[in-house]
């Protein structure tokens, strides 16, 4: 079987798109509650498919589950406290919020049960990104490696998700399940990248170059470090929404956490809109570059509008995965952008 350099790329960039959708999805269940729709995994409600209505469970189903839960998250505290995280481990038992089994609710669970079809739908697409990299083995042996770490973290992120769903959405799990999320992101553009090379060789000032780089890495740590801030923002939110029902309420009784995601994205956005004038002031003519620092600029202004919009009227559930997808596209793009710009830092040594 023949696969090309283009037959590979294109099969990685539906894969991406599809990843994107999934995180899209994800967005979803968080903004609507759905993330305990399905109280075990990885069935839902101990079927393939979830019922659609409370009588179709047996009495007692929630205390079932409980139990359920409770023995798989004594074997998930026992394994983190034998690494030394005791903390954890105990309030992985004792939490009260996880002794809680929430009652059947037909939406939450389909929504919560496509969200699952779903990232089986995104597991074959890795998995066909593998297969397809075993054909392309003799010319980029590399591919086969890294498609293979994307298919275990695939598997691992599945397994974690169940973890997730056991500890009913204990906080800081979301956070790392949002890193696993960045993680095959940056894999998938990774591959993606090495199956296309730029054909415009130009020479072009190097310090110039090496700047816009640093730059943009400090970029991206800076956007990571918001994301996760913004992952601990959310999970209070999803804390004062069992308290308080009005949303209109929610923004003022966050932590200062809040006010840190707000100020950061003035300072990503200012660093980001600097580096597009540089690029402008290089006076490198590559299409792919500009669009790529120019759109990121776009994407901060639409992810600080879509946070206004959220602080400033009542954090509306619409705006909250989109505000999501907006963030990790950012990312994307500006780990896309650094490895355009060391190829072409690469080239023009190559090239003097």
């Amino acid at each position: 079987m023949k696969v090309t350099n283009k037959l590979f790329r294109k099969l990685n960039i539906y894969t991406i798109i599809a990843v994107y959708f999934l995180i899209l999805v994800g967005g979803i269940v968080r903004s609507t509650g759905s993330g305990m729709g399905c109280p075990d995994w990885p069935k839902c409600f101990g079927s393939l498919v979830p019922p659609t209505n409370e009588s179709q469970l047996p009495n007692g189903y929630q205390d079932y589950y409980l139990s359920l839960r409770l023995k798989k998250n004594q074997r998930i505290a026992n394994m983190i406290n034998s690494l030394g995280f005791s903390s954890l481990a105990n309030k992985i038992t004792n939490d009260p919020s996880i002794l809680v089994e929430e009652p059947f609710n037909a939406t939450k669970t389909w929504i919560e049960y496509i969200n699952r079809l779903i990232g089986v739908f995104i597991g074959l697409f890795i998995i066909a990104v593998f297969i397809a990299s075993i054909f392309r083995y003799k010319e980029h042996p590399s591919l086969f490696y890294w498609s293979l770490f994307s298919v275990i973290l695939v598997g691992f992120q599945g397994w974690f998700g169940s973890i997730v769903v056991s500890t009913n959405l204990l906080p800081g799990t979301i956070s790392v399940h949002m890193g696993l999320a960045l993680l095959q992101v940056c894999i998938l553009l990774f591959m993606a990248f090495k199956s296309y090379s730029l054909s415009q060789e130009v020479k072009i000032d190097t310090t110039g170059l090496t700047m816009l780089s640093n730059l943009i890495l400090l970029a991206m740590l800076i956007f990571v470090l918001q994301i996760f801030i913004g992952t601990q923002v959310r999970e209070a939110i999803d804390h004062i929404a069992d308290k308080i029902s009005n949303r209109n309420q929610w923004i003022e009784n966050l932590s200062i956490n809040f006010y840190i995601h707000r100020s950061y994205s003035l300072l990503i956005f200012a660093l980001q809109s600097f580096m597009a004038f540089r690029l402008y002031k290089l006076g490198l003519r590559n299409r792919l570059l500009t669009n790529l620092f120019y759109g990121l600029v776009g994407l901060i202004a639409l992810e600080i509008f879509t946070g206004v919009i959220m602080a400033y009227f009542g954090v509306p559930a619409l705006f909250q995965p989109l505000h999501l997808v907006v963030a990790t596209l950012i990312f994307g793009l500006q780990f896309y952008a650094y490895l355009n710009l060391n190829y072409l830092k690469k080239l023009n040594h190559k090239l003097i």
